[in-house]
């Protein structure tokens, strides 16, 4: 069985909700996990504000146009009175459960409650569409089985089960709805997955039904090799390991967060995404086998500040770095990239909600230092310290831009470097061409094994 999750802007029309079901009508059995349709989510934010500042009026205008919006989309997605009748009554009862919660205290609680009504409906209507087709297909809502710890952490061992019961209750059918991103927490309550979302959902079904894979279909041809945004003449990877992927994840690449496969990882399910609007395109498997002796590709991640604490106090001393650490912890504040010498360490972090405490209390341990305007720019794929070239390969392609930092060795498939925003185009252009678009180096063992 497969598991195939499809975003908000593959659903986001009638039009996409028919080559969907074009697409996952093959004959083959899967579960399908949607989004809420393109737009609708950050509409059920906008209420859910209304509602916070006590402002019922402007809620219930928002409330009725996008209950307009439903109603043209349902028009346009049946062909049968019967089905287009069905489908209006749902998204009616939907909307005025929406509304009642206009007249009541309004919490985070009920604001958790009404962004999950996007993902509801989308779901309701692409099942009620493939019914009408002629397609066994059935609803099985998430809110029954996905389920979040106290620690709000999925429940793996609780999804597991409850998928199972969901599943034999409804026996021989070709395609199984579900709903992407919401959940119930480990109170009963209406919550959702956070990080990730909709694909973090995904990947906790195929690893739950240990799928044979996990397809995730974007408006993008996979992960491209550099940002098609700034770099010309970018392509898109057709391999990566997991490691690979969540390495660019985190440091740019939009398409994937960097925690939602790991389910898939831990159960060596194979994830492969994929382009709704161009489905035949290979797109990008993630695995956990590496290609040997490649770069795969270089990405970027935005407003970064650099920190240095420079003190004589570092040198011989135990516990420097802990006391250090200690004070980002204290915050809540993660490290991204970490430098040392022997007087000194260098850090840089993206959040900078708690900056000047954190200044405050470094100084207390050496002389500190702050670079606003940053940016990493990493470069990953088979980077282990015995392939030797690819680390000569990258500095030679940063050889005119200044680097605050370089991060080499803490993953074997990655070099990160710290530079100024500003030089972050030339920087990835420069990478792009070094790195993958010519011949990778090769390494010394893979020299052996071409020789035998």
């Amino acid at each position: 069985m497969k598991v195939l999750k499809f975003g908000g802007t593959s659903v986001g029309s009638a039009q996409r909700m028919k080559d969907v079901a074009k697409l996952i009508t093959d004959g083959e059995q899967k579960i399908v996990v949607l989004s809420a349709m393109s737009g609708t989510t950050n509409t059920l934010v906008e209420i859910s504000d209304y509602l916070y500042k006590k402002n019922p009026e402007g809620a219930n205008e928002v409330i009725n146009k996008l209950e307009a919006k439903y109603k043209q989309h349902i028009e346009e997605l049946y062909s049968t009175e019967e089905y287009k009748q069905k489908t209006l009554e749902f998204v009616k009862s939907v909307f005025d459960y929406i509304r009642s919660y206009t007249k009541d205290i309004f919490t985070l609680f009920e604001e958790k409650v009404i962004l999950a009504q996007g993902e509801i409906i989308s779901t309701n209507m692409v099942t009620n569409y493939l019914c009408e087709q002629g397609v066994k297909a059935t609803l099985i809502p998430a809110l029954e089985f996905m389920r979040t710890d106290k620690n709000s952490e999925p429940d793996l061992t609780y999804i597991r089960e409850k998928l199972a019961i969901q599943l034999e209750a409804n026996p021989d059918y070709e395609i199984y709805i579900t709903q992407g991103f919401i959940c119930r927490n480990a109170y009963g309550e209406i919550d959702n997955l956070q990080r990730g979302g909709s694909d973090y959902t995904a990947s906790l079904i195929g690893a739950a039904v240990n799928a044979s894979e996990i397809q995730i279909w974007t408006d993008i041809d996979g992960m491209h090799d550099n940002d098609p945004r700034i770099v010309d003449k970018t392509s898109p990877v057709r391999q990566l390991h997991f490691e690979e992927a969540a390495e660019l994840a985190y440091f740019g690449a939009k398409i994937l967060h960097p925690t939602c496969v790991q389910p898939a990882k831990y159960a060596n399910i194979p994830v492969r995404l994929l382009n709704t609007m161009e489905p035949t395109a290979p797109g990008t498997l993630i695995s956990n086998e590496t290609e040997k002796g490649k770069i795969k590709a270089v990405a970027a991640k935005d407003n970064i500040t650099a920190i240095k604490i420079k003190s004589s106090r570092m040198l011989l001393a135990h516990g420097f770095l802990r006391k250090v650490f200690e004070i980002f912890e204290s915050y809540q504040t993660a490290i991204d990239m970490v430098c040392t010498s022997e007087v000194g360490v260098s850090m840089s972090i993206d959040n900078t909600k708690h900056l000047n405490e954190i200044v405050d209390d470094l100084k207390k341990y050496g002389t500190v230092t702050v670079d606003h305007d940053m940016c990493i720019v990493c470069v990953v794929g088979d980077l282990e310290w015995e392939n030797v070239g690819f680390e000569a390969k990258a500095l030679d392609a940063m050889r005119d831009i200044p680097v605050r930092m370089i991060s080499f060795g803490g993953s074997n498939y990655n070099i990160s470097f710290l530079i100024r925003e500003a030089d972050k185009k030339k920087a990835l252009q420069s990478l792009s061409d070094a790195t993958t678009s010519k011949k990778s180096p090769v390494s010394n063992r893979d020299k052996i094994s071409m020789k035998l």
